[in-house]
């Protein structure tokens, strides 16, 4: 009787094994939707003009004091070289972890506006299209169709790391 119980407790609407879904903020950039992994966001802020710094790329638009922590802030439209645009009422940053190497890192993404939380099967998470050697699909993880949207799921890990010195392969 206990095997039965617990087979049907797995069943139950409601309760999907948590290995075959995971949750994903989605937000704007332009036209596009982009997601990253709701458990890599550490939290969601209004924009705030931030304390620049001399000499970085002009994606990376200075730092912030987060209760004490300073945090690198990145445009992320930028960043894309999806061009400049005005920052609005509903331009947010977006604070996420990434772990790289051994380390945590935090960094908050300047994007034009958050969407929703989404739940995806794993399993409907196509993988990103290679479109050759000159265009960098290495932080895309996989990409989604929601609701008759395409959203782009990014690698917080990977998308944070490019932003460093890190990069081992340049030839």
């Amino acid at each position: 009787m206990s095997q039965t119980a617990e087979s049907n407790e797995a069943e139950q609407p409601g309760k999907k094994p948590q290995a075959s879904s995971a949750q994903f903020l989605s937000f704007t950039l332009g036209r596009e939707e982009y997601g990253v992994d709701i458990l890599r966001v550490q939290e969601i802020r209004s924009w705030e003009p931030v304390s620049r710094i001399p000499n970085v790329p002009s994606y990376e638009k200075g730092v912030v004091n987060l209760r004490g922590a300073i945090v690198p802030i990145i445009d992320l439209r930028e960043r894309f070289a999806l061009g400049c645009s005005q920052y609005t009422p509903v331009t947010v940053v977006v604070v996420l972890q990434a772990h790289v190497g051994d380390k945590t890192r935090v960094m908050g993404v300047v994007v034009d506006a958050v969407s929703d939380v989404i739940d995806v099967d794993k399993k409907n998470i196509q993988s990103a299209p290679d479109f050759g050697a000159k265009v960098s699909t290495e932080f895309i993880s996989g990409l989604v169709s929601v609701n008759q949207r395409m959203v782009m799921l990014l690698d917080v890990d990977k998308l944070l790391k490019l932003d460093g010195v890190d990069d081992d392969d340049e030839s």
